[in-house]
């Protein structure tokens, strides 16, 4: 090759490279100018009031000054988040709609073959975690358990609380009972784990299987008792709570168990819009996303009402549900059903 020849050569890669450098630069204008002005609905599967929409109405603000959007908060309750979630997949896929999902029952629900189920986790265009926590097993004050070994005495029979049988509470009941073999009753129809949490203290149920926070918020008012942190981790929260690990010898069988149930609570809480968003409207959608969740005026404020965000990329959150989805065989679906949904 001549000198000649091979300064031509670079002076055209530098002219491809610019180029491309040029239409991604007019791509993120384009989409930039798309959301200036425009109204962005951020759904909530569940009723005004709750924890995910508390944290939907800290996030909308921080969010709407990164995209230059109006970001209003459109409650949508049904189905334990079920309708919002079928709605958003079949969705127009336009950017305008962002969706905040409790990944644990949504991957739940899909992976058991739940009625009614219209959509596919994996296939949703995802754009961030939120937050992810280890679940926490609280034991009411009158229960006498203060550990997994009280649990576990001959005799025993513990009574849980839960809202539906996929909804957090009740599987995660169901799974524990399941893999320490205990002896247990699920009352459903409570509306909240704040719900729950009374109903510990007025002696109608003995124990509460939820996240973290909540659950260090009942422990610190004094309404329950830490049994473990149902996890390979502590939680940071409560890190004093040793985990069902540290605390019982368990089989291969029982961890399988316990390691299903935490790669589920990895997903945590997560966000996506409807799949087949243009291309350069969602880069631009997951980078304002991502600004807004690591901004730490917003973490300073999630830190002080017990709403903590810890961001995790789109990436990840399609991992760790992609992983989940594919866990178990057959077998062992067959098995969670009839654990989780008693037949």
């Amino acid at each position: 090759m001549t000198r000649r020849s091979f300064l031509s050569g670079v002076a055209a890669l530098g002219a491809l490279g610019l180029a491309f450098t040029m239409n991604c630069g007019a791509q993120a204008q384009d989409a930039a100018a798309y959301y200036k002005g425009k109204t962005v609905h951020f759904i909530v599967g569940l009723g005004v009031g709750g924890g995910f929409d508390a944290y939907a109405r800290m996030i909308a603000p921080y969010l709407g000054a990164e995209l230059g959007a109006n970001v209003v908060v459109d409650n949508i309750p049904g189905a334990g988040g079920l309708l919002a979630l079928n709605q958003t997949f079949t969705a127009p896929p336009d950017g305008l709609r962002l969706l905040i999902v409790n990944g644990t029952p949504a991957a739940l629900g899909q992976l058991l073959d739940q009625d009614n189920i219209r959509y596919d986790l994996a296939k949703f265009d995802h754009l961030g975690v939120i937050s992810a926590y280890p679940w926490i097993w609280l034991a009411s004050k009158q229960s006498g358990v203060n550990s997994v070994a009280d649990a576990l005495q001959p005799g025993r029979k513990i009574r849980w609380g839960g809202t539906g049988p996929s909804d957090g509470p009740a599987d995660g009941a169901a799974l524990t009972c399941e893999g320490l073999k205990l002896s247990c009753q699920t009352i459903l129809g409570y509306r909240s784990s704040s719900e729950i949490s009374l109903a510990m203290e007025r002696g109608e149920i003995d124990a509460l299987y939820v996240s973290d926070s909540s659950a260090a918020n009942y422990a610190q008012a004094g309404q329950a008792t830490p049994v473990a942190s149902m996890a390979r981790v502590r939680s940071s929260l409560l890190p004093n709570v040793p985990t069902v690990y540290e605390q019982v010898k368990l089989t291969p069988a029982q961890e399988w168990w316990f390691d299903f149930r935490s790669d589920l609570n990895d997903l945590g809480r997560i966000l996506v819009t409807a799949p087949g968003t243009p291309p350069d409207r969602l880069a631009f959608f997951r980078d304002a996303v991502r600004r807004a969740l690591t901004n730490p005026a917003l973490m300073a404020e999630g830190e002080k009402t017990q709403r903590f965000v810890a961001y995790q990329p789109p990436e990840k959150a399609l991992e760790i549900t992609r992983k989940v989805l594919n866990v178990a065989t057959p077998e062992q679906k067959k098995r969670i059903r009839e654990v989780v949904f008693g037949n």
